[in-house]
């Protein structure tokens, strides 16, 4: 499917969700949604609203891999899901998956993250 082109003159922003368990990585891929901790809505809600284009970089806590990419499609509502139970989840938004494909963090060394004290994106 074709991606819809970024907002001119907004940067792009890129975000890695760390997840505790691959079931919740393979609902997401599955149902085109995603809902993460309270703490962090306000910061992806801001950053939905103010740039073109919000990618997120899935990795399983304690895999060593990323699990895949997706595009952040819609802000985050007030509704839950029931399919992460009771996890101290908040609300749930729209994703839409690019590539789904384990890739280990070797491949990312690369890359440093410089609001991260350059450290290794992983």
């Amino acid at each position: 499917s074709k991606l819809p082109s970024p907002r001119q003159n907004r940067p792009v922003r890129y975000f890695i969700m760390k997840s505790s368990s691959l079931q919740n990585i393979e609902i997401s891929q599955q149902k085109g949604i995603w809902s993460t901790t309270p703490s962090n809505e306000r910061k992806l809600n801001g950053a939905f609203l103010e740039n073109s284009m919000v990618y997120l970089i899935f990795s399983v806590q304690g895999s060593g891999h990323f699990q895949g990419f997706a595009r952040m499609c819609s802000s985050i509502g007030c509704e839950k899901s029931q399919d992460w139970g009771s996890a101290g989840f908040g609300g749930v938004f729209k994703v839409q998956w690019i590539r789904k494909q384990s890739i280990p963090f070797q491949f990312a060394h690369h890359l440093l993250n410089p609001w991260n004290d350059n450290k290794k994106v992983q």
